[in-house]
């Protein structure tokens, strides 16, 4: 009776460790090594990630524990400290990570639908954005979704099958968005369409029309006079065309 009496007020003593290690398993042990090769511009990268406003929760936890472990902490504390529960899912982390770097944070899938377009995909379209549209062969002045998706599915090296809302989803996380805009004409400048092409043709005497046609309307809003302007060099617009685009913000 009193050798029970004592085990169990060993047991009652030694109780909360007792019951954390059974809790926490091989996920309480130490890391034998620290996360490999974590110089001095990972960490700072792992640092701005575990930091960051921007990044998605799962990046964000994942260098939280790469860190800890780095620092010393065992498995489960790092993960306690990322806001995980899992040891063991932080050590095969650090496993990772060993192998393929600051990559290791970008989770891995998951199961479901296998991704359609990966991130070499949704480059492509983001440098079709870029590309000043041609008028003769894309038959556009200014991108659209529509106009996106022919030139990626006409490209020897695009996309055959996307669609516009694939297009629309990659610009939106990228930051485009499709905004009214105003732009002005060059003045003196005009594009014809001659037999050899098309051309752009200038006017000598631009600057001097264009002097002419403003001195009339400050000369006829003074005197309170209504102007009318022919031009047959133009164009002389006064006023912005109004149109779509395609704006990075």
């Amino acid at each position: 009776f009193l050798g029970a009496t004592v085990t169990f007020s060993i047991l009652q003593k030694y109780k909360d460790t007792i019951f954390s290690l059974y809790r926490g398993g091989i996920d309480g042990r130490k890391a034998k090594q620290p996360p490999a090769c974590i110089n001095r511009r990972k960490r700072a990268n792992l640092y701005a990630i575990s930091h960051s406003l921007t990044q998605p929760a799962a990046h964000v936890a994942r260098a939280k524990a790469l860190l800890a472990v780095s620092e010393g902490y065992s498995f489960s504390e790092a993960a306690r400290r990322a806001g995980r529960r899992s040891g063991d899912a932080v050590s095969q982390l650090v496993a990772r990570f060993n192998q393929e770097g600051i990559a290791a944070i970008q989770p891995r899938w998951g199961g479901g639908r296998q991704v359609t377009y990966t991130e070499k995909e949704h480059q492509r379209i983001l440098c079709e954005i870029h590309r000043v549209p041609d008028r003769v062969q894309d038959g556009t002045g200014t991108w659209s979704l529509s106009t996106l998706q022919a030139a990626q599915r006409k490209a020897p090296d695009g996309l055959p099958e996307v669609s516009t809302y694939t297009i629309w989803t990659v610009l939106h996380d990228a930051g485009w968005t499709y905004q009214k805009d105003r732009t002005w004409c060059v003045t003196g400048q005009v594009v014809r369409k001659h037999k050899t092409g098309v051309v752009t043709v200038t006017d000598p005497d631009a600057q001097a029309k264009k002097k002419l046609i403003e001195k009339a309307y400050t000369l006829g809003e003074k005197m309170g006079l209504s102007v009318w302007c022919e031009d047959e060099a133009g164009p002389f617009q006064t006023i912005p065309y109004p149109g779509q685009s395609w704006h990075w913000t």
